[in-house]
């Protein structure tokens, strides 16, 4: 299977595939288990990725800016929630 070209929409989604992989969000093909979580690396992929909107602000296309603000309000949702869930569970 070829690689996908190198754009900003692969690379924002690639954040967000890793932090939903912390989060226990996804599964590997393959794998029976329940995915494993790690809510410090989720939240560390948040920060890059936010850290990436930061710096790229101002010279991003209107669907790129889109993209990665709706990318980062929806992981920031979902580790809020985790955080919450790991909080009743424990």
């Amino acid at each position: 299977m070829p690689l996908p070209p190198p754009t900003f929409e692969f690379l924002v989604l690639s954040f967000k595939t890793q932090a939903e992989l912390h989060l226990g969000l996804l599964r590997i093909p393959g794998e029976d288990d329940a995915p494993k979580k790690n809510p410090q690396l989720a939240r560390h992929t948040i920060d890059m990725l936010a850290m990436v909107a930061d710096k790229t602000k101002g010279n991003l296309s209107y669907e790129e800016q889109r993209l990665i603000e709706n990318s980062l309000t929806e992981l920031r949702f979902r580790y809020v929630q985790a955080m919450e869930d790991q909080k009743t569970a424990g």
